[in-house]
């Protein structure tokens, strides 16, 4: 049977990367198979219908429960077949998807299959040779160059996960430097999230009651007793916290209050000390991109818990990415969006480069999405009652807020070109015109953070990880104000740019190579639209809606 190259699917080695040898044949591997929309190969009539759906408007804006999506969008049940007789035929097996039974999801809303085989079979299936790659501490498999697929299902496979297992995503928060285990300034320039929240002017009469907020983490856990004294140290009610398994990964601290464990409890400590009534539940995912996928995918169809909000805290530089994957990814966000699901990512902690060596301006993904609110960061200070903010940079030692404009994600969204918004072009040769990063930003310098306990330490940290989880925050607040879900936010935030705090001062040039984005009057590439006046925001989503 011919095969064909699934676009988008090529991968090359990673700076500094290396191939020590052929990946076992005989060892099993299971993969993610990412299956069109029915009736849809190109994903055009989806996509129209969901930027229809969002925008604000369309005066029909209605979100669909996850049965109607899945029932208009989901994949085609012959197309399913078509999957499994293709798995057959190359004797690999299909595999029940614990992760759709134990969320009570629909397959078909799901679109996706699970396949099991030798690497042998996988080789031979798609293509490709598996092979063993050492980067720094860390063996993982890989491929170079393409996957491809029988001709015969080039319209009926979007994307294969799981041939790859190299680390998808980073953390994306700084740690202010420590002394003895505390921080040196804690209690001074730092601030608990509520603290926040009340010079954010984040509505005080609500808590998130009746929200469910979903946290990914690619690693690291909490731990119960740390999160008991932490919000009895801030005076808030502890929110209901439940951890939820994707795959194997579980909920597993390290007790390195400087690893993964970090980014857990930031996102839980921010997201429940701003909305102590919701529900905040943490999925856990191997970082991988097949396992970043299913999360957030099985996040978004989740029929058990219902998640209202997802914010994500992990990422990385478009460029790390192959566009299949982006293009699953951007596929699960836009279900989010039909279905009323905010998703709020961070936009990134090193500046226009995101990190990245060489030359390149990067934004981050998935912040980079046109179906994220992207999240930006400032320093704040607070003055007699008031703040002043500016954007967050403190150079290449201690980074600074991601933005900048997609090279994968263009023409920019509807949203984005309005005459008061104006974008500017990519810093790379060329100077495309794709989709500007961030849309909003919030409090993110580490030398003003977040109070936080991490694995029994008292420390603080900042990084555009804690914004996320405070605009996640927020709309818990407002979607119990509204007696309903506000959905995704930016065609809404686009068209009421006063309910921000427009930030105009700093860059976000870190390196002094590359070159940034200045802050300046409307959206920048450094701080979106500005912050958030909460009470603003509210007002002007409840008059939108």
């Amino acid at each position: 049977m011919a095969l064909v190259a699934l676009k988008g699917s090529e991968r090359t080695l990673n700076y500094g990367a290396h191939v020590v040898g052929k990946a076992d044949p005989h060892a099993f591997t299971q993969i993610t198979i990412h299956i069109r929309p029915q009736k849809d190969p190109d994903h055009a009539h989806t996509k129209d219908f969901v930027d229809r759906l969002v925008d604000s408007s369309f005066t029909a804006r209605k979100h669909l429960s996850r049965e109607e999506f899945a029932a208009s969008f989901g994949a085609g049940k012959e197309d399913l077949q078509k999957v499994r007789r293709f798995a057959r035929e190359r004797g690999l097996r299909v595999v029940p998807d614990q992760l759709v039974r134990k969320t009570k999801a629909s397959q078909l809303g799901h679109r996706t299959l699970e396949l099991r085989g030798t690497n042998s079979q996988l080789s031979s299936a798609f293509g490709v040779k598996l092979i063993r790659v050492r980067e720094g501490n860390r063996v993982y498999r890989s491929h170079i160059g393409g996957v491809s697929v029988p001709e015969a299902f080039q319209d009926v496979i979007g994307n294969v996960l799981g041939l790859d297992t190299r680390p998808a995503a980073k953390p994306r928060l700084k740690t202010y430097p420590r002394l003895g285990g505390f921080a040196p300034h804690l209690g001074s320039v730092s601030f608990s999230p509520d603290q926040i929240a009340k010079l954010y002017n984040f509505p005080n009469d609500v808590t998130g009651k009746g929200q469910t907020i979903a946290l990914v983490e690619l690693g690291g856990g909490f731990r119960p007793r740390d999160l008991k004294q932490y919000f009895q140290e801030i005076g808030r009610p502890k929110p209901l916290i439940k951890a939820v398994s994707v795959g194997k990964a579980r909920n597993k601290p390290t007790g390195n209050p400087d690893g993964d464990d970090a980014e857990v409890m930031l996102d839980i400590e921010v997201a429940g000390a701003v909305a102590p009534g919701a529900t905040i539940l943490v999925y856990f995912a191997p970082n991988t991109n097949r396992g970043f996928f299913r999360c957030i995918n099985g996040i978004i169809n989740d029929n058990l818990h219902k998640p209202t909000i997802l914010s994500i805290s992990w990422g990385g530089a478009e460029a790390t990415w192959t566009s299949a994957d982006m293009t699953s990814f951007d596929q699960a966000f836009q279900a989010a969006a039909a279905m009323g699901i905010s998703v709020f990512s961070a936009a990134g902690d090193n500046g226009s480069t995101d990190g990245e060596q060489g030359s390149a301006a990067q934004v981050d993904f998935p912040a980079s999405s046109p179906y994220n609110t992207a999240c930006g960061g400032t320093r704040l200070v607070s003055e007699g009652g008031g703040i002043a903010e500016t954007v967050w940079n403190d150079g290449a030692s201690g980074g600074g807020t991601g933005g900048g404009i997609s090279e994968f994600f263009q023409p920019p969204p509807q949203y984005q070109l309005g005459p008061a918004i104006h974008l500017p072009k990519s810093l790379n040769p060329g100077g495309v015109a794709g989709r500007g990063v961030p849309d909003v930003a919030g409090n993110a310098d580490p030398v003003t953070g977040y109070k936080v306990r991490v694995d029994g330490v008292d420390t603080v940290i900042g990084g555009t990880s804690a914004v996320a989880p405070l605009w996640a925050g927020l709309t818990a607040l407002i979607n119990e104000k509204l007696g309903q879900s506000a959905g995704f936010l930016n065609p809404y935030l686009y068209t009421i740019p006063s309910a921000l705090r427009d930030v105009t001062k700093g860059n976000n040039d870190t390196t002094g190579q590359v070159g940034g984005f200045p802050a300046g009057p409307g959206w920048d590439a450094c701080t979106g639209l500005g912050t958030p006046d909460g009470a603003a925001v509210l007002n002007a989503i409840r008059t939108a809606i």
